[in-house]
């Protein structure tokens, strides 16, 4: 029993210590395909920011209560204009860190996977699907 806890908690992995916003950017994704950001030029990495959802203030209340709402996330940083979760995998609880940029025309998003190469495109569907909750009235 004891190993089996150890091993499942390894799957979590340790946050980068790189994640933030500097200067208007989230971080570069990394080289790998389990990422997904706003602020990448590389196709099969790149994704649309998401629309604001009136003021820059109201949107972020509305991504706070989406992000309170969805299965196995837990907020973990929060500022004025930033916020990051933690989304945890329901088996084996990888995580994925999911960032938002909160500007004056819309929100910069990056998602991407701690441990792994590949996402099987797990990052993409969880922005696309937060895209759709913060576009629905609450």
């Amino acid at each position: 029993m004891c190993l089996s806890l150890i091993i499942l908690s390894a799957c979590s992995g340790s946050p980068p210590d790189n994640l933030g916003a500097d200067q208007g950017r989230l971080t570069p994704c990394p080289a790998s395909p389990n990422c997904v950001s706003s602020q990448v030029d590389s196709d099969d990495q790149q994704i649309a920011p998401l629309a604001l959802q009136g003021s820059p203030n109201q949107t972020r209340a509305r991504l706070i209560d989406i992000l309170s709402d969805e299965p196995r996330a837990r907020l973990v940083a929060q500022d004025a204009h930033y916020l990051r979760a933690e989304f945890s995998s329901k088996v084996l609880r990888f995580v994925d860190d999911v960032e938002f940029l909160i500007g004056e025309e819309h929100v910069e998003v990056r998602s991407a996977s701690r441990l792994g190469y590949s996402d099987f495109g797990v990052n993409r569907k969880r922005i696309e699907r937060l895209r759709q909750r913060l576009a629905e009235q609450p």
